[in-house]
């Protein structure tokens, strides 16, 4: 007999759906847990890319004679779309200066995008109203583009084949309508008659057009939304469930390196690096990463090319900065992060893989300083090519956390929550043994416990963020039973078990305390974290309402 036959409860998170984490026993629901998260979050998905939270802002994406107003135009439904289906739709021109227009309350850096073909007319043209009206226009009888214009910051334009093209532009802007024009040429809507072909219009947050999400009356949100857990494949291997506590990126603009909020600067005979956004594909599988040429020029640390951005820091309070980079030649590139003025963590070698290079920095002064990256002129090299995405600060916080994507504002992933109440049925009361498993002890701060919905009563497995992994066991606020193991690196396997007369630890095989047992009669709720102790990837919980043999444990655990 397998020792998974005598458990009770057995979490391998990887069945989940929005709010639930499912239990592979009991499979009648009994054991299900309740999942929350009040935001959006960021995972590392089965084909290892940086999963986001993905929206389309408007509404009724392809039913242009709904929600969308018609000034000078006509719209007929039915015609043969990019996809080979009847959902494309013929824009037609009745005066000159035509458009079709939806109202929208957008800010920050968005993205307007259609899927687009010629008619009688060669041209189409995408507006967002606001700002300087960022536009853009395209040639769509051979798939190129005009210039940006009134303030755009990219535009992009993708034969989808059959002759239709998906178009964007993107701004980074405060938005009160977008429009699509049927157009003659670049900026040219004076025709009276003229039409094009359109299918599947959207508005999403980021600098490119996302994958195209269908809507009616309300937007619609995809992807790792509110409450969806995150099912984690970080490292390769086995996936595990990603449980982190609150963390805001204080950087509005994560991916957006060429505005004015990030900085160029130079110091001695150093160039400004120069910047070019959009440049390649980045970690999240999309052509959204950044290009920087740093450049010292000269020879001595006073020579200094950086991208940096300040920030009001706090004396005695430990930030922590986070950046995805890669080698846009693939030839290794020396690069460092920044703070007041001073290295941190060392220079850092960029290669033809993404890395994701990560510092800290405990301020001792409350000062208004730049944080970010540069090169300098007593480098091992005064130049570097390099590709960047994400970046992240974080305050408070001792290491990186997930990334968690700006485009205007700082945004907070609010604290993961995973619990089931009211099933004392599954646990032992005068005996039993909590196994908890996680993917790797590099700050793990996680937390596996059975309690009676208050702290003073609870029998727990948890980490501090110092590769250890303890036990507590705690009776009406009495601690029966505490121990700790040695530090570990790599993947924890920790049992602890009970009775009446005592318990035991066992750690990756081998028992690491013992001390006291108790019983208990209210125990009710299981909890995969708690308040104050959570960030981890969990990849396997289990609840046996016996005390294991010491055999069992060791087999169990190692």
């Amino acid at each position: 007999m397998s020792l998974i036959d005598l458990a009770s409860l057995v979490l391998a998170p990887t069945a989940t759906k929005e709010g639930k984490v499912y239990s592979a026993i009991p499979d009648t629901g009994d054991g299900d847990m309740t999942f929350t998260r009040g935001s959006a979050a960021t995972r590392v998905n089965s084909a290892g890319l940086i999963e986001k939270e993905r929206a389309n802002l408007l509404l009724q994406s392809n039913a242009f004679d709904t929600t969308w107003t018609n000034v000078n135009t006509s719209e007929t439904g039915g015609q043969t779309g990019y996809d080979g289906s009847s959902d494309a739709w013929l824009l037609s021109k009745t005066s000159s200066s035509a458009y079709i227009t939806q109202s929208v309350s957008n800010s920050n850096v968005q993205t307007f995008s259609v899927y687009a073909k010629e008619g009688d007319s060669d041209w189409i043209g995408l507006i967002l109203i606001g700002g300087s009206n960022p536009r853009v226009y395209f040639d769509l009888s051979n798939g190129t583009s005009g210039e940006l214009s009134g303030g755009a910051i990219g535009k992009d334009i993708q034969s989808v084949g059959n002759g239709w093209y998906r178009c964007s532009v993107t701004c980074n802007d405060n938005i009160s309508s977008v429009r699509l024009y049927p157009a003659e040429g670049e900026g040219v809507v004076t025709g009276t008659t003229g039409n094009i072909y359109i299918q599947d219009a959207m508005l999403n947050e980021g600098l490119v057009a996302q994958s195209y999400i269908e809507t009616t009356t309300t937007a619609v949100y995809e992807g790792i939304t509110d409450d969806v857990p995150r099912v984690d494949y970080s490292g390769g291997g086995c996936p595990s469930l990603l449980l982190e506590g609150q963390r805001t990126n204080l950087f509005e603009y994560s991916e957006y390196f060429e505005g004015s909020y990030w900085g160029k600067t130079q110091q001695g005979s150093a160039s400004v690096p120069v910047v070019t956004g959009n440049y390649a594909i980045s970690p999240e599988g999309v052509q959204n990463a950044t290009r920087v040429q740093f450049d010292a020029v000269g020879s001595t640390s006073s020579d200094r090319s950086g991208l940096v951005r300040d920030f009001a820091f706090t004396s005695g309070t430990t930030y922590s900065i986070s950046c995805w980079v890669k080698a846009t030649s693939g030839n290794n590139e020396l690069v460092q992060f920044r703070v007041a003025g001073a290295q941190v963590g060392g220079e850092q070698t960029a290669t033809d893989e993404w890395q994701l290079f990560t510092a800290t920095h405990t301020a001792t002064a409350s000062v208004t300083d730049n944080f970010g990256m540069q090169v300098r002129g007593n480098n091992t090299t005064n130049e570097s090519d390099i590709l960047i995405y994400g970046m992240q600060l974080e305050q408070s916080a001792s290491y990186a956390s997930s990334y968690i994507p700006t485009y205007g504002t700082s945004t907070t992933r609010v604290a993961d929550s995973c619990s089931k109440t009211g099933i004392s049925e599954l646990i032992g009361q005068t005996e039993g043994t909590l196994f908890f498993k996680i993917k790797d002890t590099e700050h793990f701060t996680a937390y596996f416990g059975v309690d009676n919905t208050s702290t003073s009563t609870r029998i727990l497995v948890y980490g501090i963020d110092d590769k250890k992994v303890y036990t507590q066991i705690r009776n009406g606020g009495t601690i029966i039973f505490t121990s700790s193991s040695d530090v570990i690196n790599g993947e924890a396997k920790a049992a602890v078990a009970f009775n009446g007369s005592e318990s035991v630890f066992y750690v990756n095989g081998i028992q690491v305390g013992s001390g006291s047992g108790t019983t208990y009669t209210n125990l009710s709720q299981v909890t995969l974290n708690h308040a104050s102790i959570v960030g981890s990837s969990l990849k396997q919980a289990i609840l046996f309402p016996t005390r294991l043999t010491n055999e069992e444990l060791q087999e169990l655990t190692k």
